[in-house]
């Protein structure tokens, strides 16, 4: 039945983010789940935690067969990693997406104090988060991002439980392929390099023209990379299955300008 493709949004945000890429694969005939984390989405005012958030990307995978390529952006990139390393049987290939920043450093600066600043505001900023949204990502894409509304009562809580997290340790303990992928003009690339090397199996690639919301900066090129990934998962298992060694390939770094 091949490997399934599952989605795990960002902070605020939910499920809604990954409608081009849901639609695409879909008529590709992949399986894909994209389940709302603790807090956001369908799942608004549950409180969050690393380890329920984890949970319910693992209850995905279960969902679509048991084995998963896992493909997380931002908050969605930390929680796959730490669900890849909970479950590395059932994670079989792992696209972590605008994530390569520590934590501590990058939720502290960027995230940090903008929420208790929003905090204050009646709607808690979610008019001002819509109207960031629109400018930058017109049409389709703030749709996606918008349809499933904005937590912004979440982001408090991810952020005081994320910015503590151990993120190199979960990923070099994570023996399958991993997939590093940032808009070239992403703010979060700063420690890409030490991400990079703490992988066991490890790509880099920089998309050209795209920032932090790489996926709806770039949709094509994102489902593309998403699909080929799930071929390659793919390919290892069906080499794995007749017996051959596991198919392997050099980290590779995509253009970094654009």
């Amino acid at each position: 039945m091949g490997v399934g493709v599952v989605l795990v949004h960002g902070l605020r945000v939910s499920s809604s983010m990954w409608r081009p890429q849901v639609e695409a694969l879909r008529e590709e005939g992949r399986r894909v789940a994209a389940p709302d984390l603790p807090g956001h989405g369908s799942r608004r005012g549950e409180p969050f935690t690393l380890g329920s958030a984890v949970d319910a990307v693992l209850e995905a995978v279960d969902g679509v067969g048991g084995r998963a390529l896992l493909v997380g952006l931002s908050l969605g990139g930390f929680v796959s990693i730490a669900a890849a390393a909970a479950g590395p049987a059932r994670v079989r290939g792992l696209v972590a997406a605008s994530c390569t920043a520590r934590p501590a450093q990058a939720l502290a600066q960027v995230y940090r104090i903008p929420a208790a600043l929003l905090e204050v505001l009646p709607d808690k900023g979610a008019s001002v988060n819509e109207r960031f949204h629109r400018l930058r990502l017109p049409g389709e894409g703030a749709e996606a991002v918008l349809g499933g509304g904005l937590a912004m009562e979440a982001a408090r809580s991810v952020i005081d439980e994320i910015a503590d997290m151990d993120v190199l340790g979960p990923l070099g303990s994570y023996p399958g392929p991993v997939w590093l992928v940032n808009g070239a003009r992403d703010h979060f690339r700063i420690h890409e390099k030490r991400f990079l090397d703490a992988c066991a199996e490890g790509r880099l690639v920089n998309v050209p023209r795209a920032g932090h919301m790489v996926s709806l900066d770039q949709p094509e090129s994102f489902t593309r990379l998403v699909a080929d990934a799930a071929d390659v998962v793919e390919m290892r298992e069906l080499r794995a299955a007749r017996g051959g060694g596991p198919v392997r390939g050099a980290a590779v770094e995509g253009p970094a300008g654009g």
